[in-house]
């Protein structure tokens, strides 16, 4: 017969097996990887400080070698040579720097005109002539640190000429000469010596001051200064596109780029603050010809800085353009003339721009309008929170008119063309939505245009210096149009003959959809190709972002402009109202279409339709009439939508809406009626009640379960309402129960109900002792006790395996509980020890007949109870022990469970084992 140890025995015998065979297997990883060292042989020599098997890779040369194992660390190397002569050139370069900086600005006075003179050439010249020297020989570092240094001692020689040959000339104008003169002599020692990375940059970064300082000098306005920006971002491009070297290209990238900007925001300001249309011309010129050298630029840079290039010039003509209408017209209505500049560059769809081009002036286009938008939305902002400001004073009266019931303190200037902005934003996001079909065609041609480079675009587009790998293929072929387009995009788009561009996956289709005509996919992105490389999103999908941001566009212009035009009260919360029913109207016409792409419209309208819906009920409550009248249009709006709408979560929405609606109508009622808050409690259960009963007549319909916590939800502000009176508290608590019960008749909420109800009977109760201050609270406990026992004992012998807390929980809870909260402050031994000698009698029942309610009840109390009585004594005798010992107590106690910790954890889970297993 096969001996089976017990578990613990065998728990412990597989640890030490397991433990065996870690060290086992790290003994031979430690050896593997000795071996694995011995046979490989040295690695090539590389570059300094490169190990290329130090990933596990295989050594250089060997595809066949052995890889080093996981988390093996390669020795450091000592430093390289070449590392070692950096830092000691540039240490000493340093320090020569200083010498020159402290000879010129200590010693200079001491010496005579000619030894300063003498000093200064034979340094300057030397430094100068030395690297020619040091290149010959191919000493390249020992050149650039000398290099380096020359470059400061010729900063050093101009300030010098300055000290001392002319001393009373403008530092301004002197600075601007020096650096224009330092400049062309580095850009000409610079090609010189060729091999040098440093003279070039350091031309180029002092070609940025002359004509800036020039202008500076000669107290030159603004818009003379903005020029010598522009004509200094202009070079900087040229040596960009045509310059030698990569750190002087980058270097001239950097400050070109700073340059523009720097120019941009001298127009624009001046633009901005001229004070009529003439005024604008100027600095509108500026802007122009800005936009046109950043075009110039893009037209022979990369693909990304092209694009960046078209976009900035896009924004510099909105700027020019728009500045003039804008200058004649009041402060508030300029953004109109802006976004009309901005709106018009949309027509670069209609032409045969270049790609990037094109994508880059829609871009600017956009960047308008949304900060157009951005400019309006604090309006909105405005509008919808204030009436937050109303919670504080409810029902003061109806104000005269619609600002009046918003915050006093907040500002409306400059918002006079906002809700124009929004409505002219919305009629085209509509527009577009609802022509989508006949949008796509004509942006075809611009999505299907070749890409520069790629065999189909002219060679000088912008972009085409760096034409893309693998060509451009016609986004979307294989597509066919779909749901969610009201037409069918039949005709190929220019370029597109069917068949994949080059470079692409070579599979032949047959429809040339764009990507945004909408339909079902067909052939993916992916498959034209490297300028697919991007995600798009399908036609229906930007369809419906059109409609969906239409739809609020248009309820934000519609809700800004009564502001605006401060219209009455009564108009205004009116007004708030339909446009609720009319975002709900979307949001049901939408709902359940099943068309792709089709719910942003009504998933739009329907958070719209709530924000609209808090922000009118906010408002209504500067008058008792207005907010009568306006929840309850809202309850019925939203319950009529809930009726109207299919099933799903938007019916649910739907509903809970409408019960809060309701709720909050009851909550008016009892302040009509003058109660106090906590006499309104009671009333405020009644849409909870009507829940329970919905929730009953719906049974498993998916909108019972949001609706009844809805209730739920009312009834718990009824309970917080009635907190400060304890009767009342009592009354709402055992009301409460009702409902729960009422909802426990049904099976598929009595797991919770059920134990609710009980708790909030037993609650009530205690609370309506409490409240009677009755010092015997037994008299009325038992009562109910007993009888509770007799109906557990009765249907634990009908269902033995009913639980013991469903049975036999709620009996003794009645009683067991209020004793021990009474026998706390008891000063008397009689009710302690009937309590503990009752806990105890429960405890032993519970145990005998494994009944974990018994068990559990009985033995808290009993435990609470004995620690009430032992308490003092447990005080004196602490008060009396010296102060180290309950620390060495405590410390000793810890030592024992951690040595016998798996006993212990052994323990528990039998305790929780045993538990389990009770009724």
């Amino acid at each position: 017969m096969e001996h089976v140890p017990p578990p613990a025995e065998e728990l412990a015998r597989l640890d030490r097996e397991l433990a065996e065979l870690d060290a086992r297997r790290a003994q031979l990883l430690t050896r593997r990887a000795r071996l694995l060292a011995a046979l490989r042989p040295p690695a090539p020599t590389a570059a300094p400080g490169w190990n290329p098997s130090a990933w596990g890779a295989p050594a250089a040369g060997r595809p066949g070698a052995p890889a080093q194992p996981w988390g093996y660390v390669p020795p450091k190397q000592p430093s390289a040579p070449r590392s070692a002569q950096n830092v000691l050139l540039t240490l000493g370069g340093l320090l020569l720097t200083v010498a020159a900086v402290a000879f010129t600005l200590v010693s200079w006075g001491s010496m005579g005109i000619g030894g300063r003179s003498a000093v200064l050439a034979a340094v300057t010249v030397g430094a100068l002539a030395a690297p020619a020297v040091l290149l010959r020989r191919g000493l390249t570092a020992t050149a650039e640190a000398l290099s380096a240094l020359a470059l400061v001692l010729t900063l050093l020689d101009a300030y010098a000429v300055h000290a001392v040959a002319a001393p009373d000339t403008d530092g301004l104008g002197f600075t601007a000469v020096a650096a224009a003169v330092l400049a062309a002599l580095w850009t000409a020692y610079g090609l010189a010596l060729g091999k040098l990375r440093l003279p070039l940059p350091a031309a180029v970064v002092l070609a940025q001051w002359p004509l800036l300082f020039g202008a500076w000098a000669a107290g030159a306005p603004a818009l003379v200064v903005g020029w010598a920006l522009l004509a200094t971002a202009v070079l900087n491009g040229a040596i960009a596109l045509w310059g030698k070297g990569t750190g002087a290209r980058v270097t001239a990238c950097v400050g070109g780029s700073v340059m523009a900007f720097s120019a941009l925001m001298v127009g624009l300001t001046l633009s901005v603050t001229a004070s009529g249309p003439l005024g604008a011309l100027a600095p509108g010129a500026l802007l122009l010809t800005a936009a046109a050298a950043a075009l110039a630029g893009a037209w022979r840079a990369s693909r990304g800085f092209a694009r960046a290039g078209v976009v900035v010039a896009g924004l510099a003509v909105v700027a020019a353009v728009g500045g003039v209408p804008a200058a004649a017209v009041p402060e508030d209505w300029g953004v109109l003339a802006y976004l009309s500049a901005g709106l018009a560059l949309t027509a670069v769809v209609r032409t045969r721009l270049p790609r990037n081009a094109a994508i880059g002036v829609l871009v600017a286009s956009a960047a308008v309008v949304a900060g157009a938008l951005a400019g309006a939305l604090p309006g909105l902002a405005m509008v919808l929170l204030g009436p937050v400001t109303l919670l504080s004073d409810v029902w003061a009266g109806s104000p005269g008119g619609f600002r009046s019931a918003l915050d006093p303190t907040l500002p409306w200037t400059g918002l006079a063309a906002a809700p124009v902005v929004l409505a002219v934003s919305a009629g085209l996001l509509g527009a577009a939505y609802r022509w989508w079909p006949s949008l796509a065609r004509i942006a075809a041609p611009l999505i299907t245009r070749e890409e520069p480079g790629s065999g189909g675009g002219p060679a000088g587009a912008p972009g085409a210096g760096t034409p893309e790998a693998g060509g451009a293929a016609v986004p979307g072929a294989g597509g066919e149009p779909g749901a969610g387009t009201a037409g069918t995009v039949g005709t190929p788009a220019p370029g597109a003959s069917g068949a994949a561009a080059p470079g692409a996956s070579g599979a032949s289709h047959g429809t040339d959809a764009p990507w945004y005509a909408g339909g079902r996919a067909g052939t993916p992105w992916y498959a034209g190709g490297a300028s697919a490389a991007r995600r798009r999103p399908s036609g229906a999908a930007l369809r419906g972002a059109a409609g969906a941001g239409a739809a609020l566009l248009g309820w934000g212009a519609l809700l800004l402009a009564g502001a605006v035009l401060d219209v009455p009260y009564a108009v205004a919360v009116a007004g708030e109202t339909a446009l609720v029913a009319g975002l709900l109207a979307l949001a049901v016409r939408g709902t359940g279409s099943g068309r792709e792409g089709s719910a942003a419209v009504p998933v739009t309208a329907l958070v719209a339709a709530l924000a609209g819906a808090v922000s009118a009920g906010l408002l209504s409550l500067a008058s008792e009439g207005a907010s009568y009248a306006v929840f309850g249009a809202l309850a019925a709006l939203f319950a009529g939508a809930a009726v109207r709408a299919g099933a799903g979560v938007e019916r649910a929405v739907f509903a809970v809406a409408a019960t809060v609606g309701c709720t909050v109508l009851t909550g008016f009622a009892g302040r009509s009626l003058g109660l106090a808050p906590h006499e309104a409690a009671p009333l405020m259960l009644l849409v909870p009640a009507l829940t329970v009963l919905f929730g009953a007549r719906l049974r498993r319909n998916p909108v019972a379960l949001p609706v009844e916590l809805t209730g739920a939800l009312g009834a718990l502000v009824a309970v917080g309402l009635a907190v400060p009176d304890a009767p009342f508290l009592a009354l709402v608590l055992a009301l409460c129960g009702v409902l729960a019960s009422g909802a426990a008749v049904r099976p598929e909420r009595r797991p919770v109900a059920a134990y609710l109800a009980a708790a909030l009977f037993v609650l009530a109760t205690w609370v309506r002792l409490a409240a009677s201050e009755v010092s015997f609270p037994e008299a009325y406990t038992l009562p109910v006790t007993v009888p509770a026992l007799v109906v557990g004992f009765l249907r634990r012998r009908k269902d033995p395996e009913a639980s013991s807390w469903t049975a036999y929980g709620p009996g003794l809870a009645a009683t067991l509980l209020p004793s021990l909260a009474v026998a706390w402050t008891d000063p008397d031994w009689q009710r302690p020890l009937l309590l503990g000698v009752s806990a105890l009698v429960i405890t032993l029942l519970g145990a005998r007949y494994r009944l974990q309610a018994l068990l559990l009840l009985g033995g808290a109390v009993l435990a609470l109870d004995g620690l009430h009585e032992l308490a003092p004594y447990v005080v004196q005798v602490a008060g009396a022990l010296p102060r180290w010992l309950p620390p060495a107590l405590a410390g000793l106690l810890l030592l024992v469970v951690g040595a016998t910790y798996e006993q212990r954890l052994r323990d528990a889970r039998r305790l929780k084992d045993a538990l389990g297993r009770m009724r």
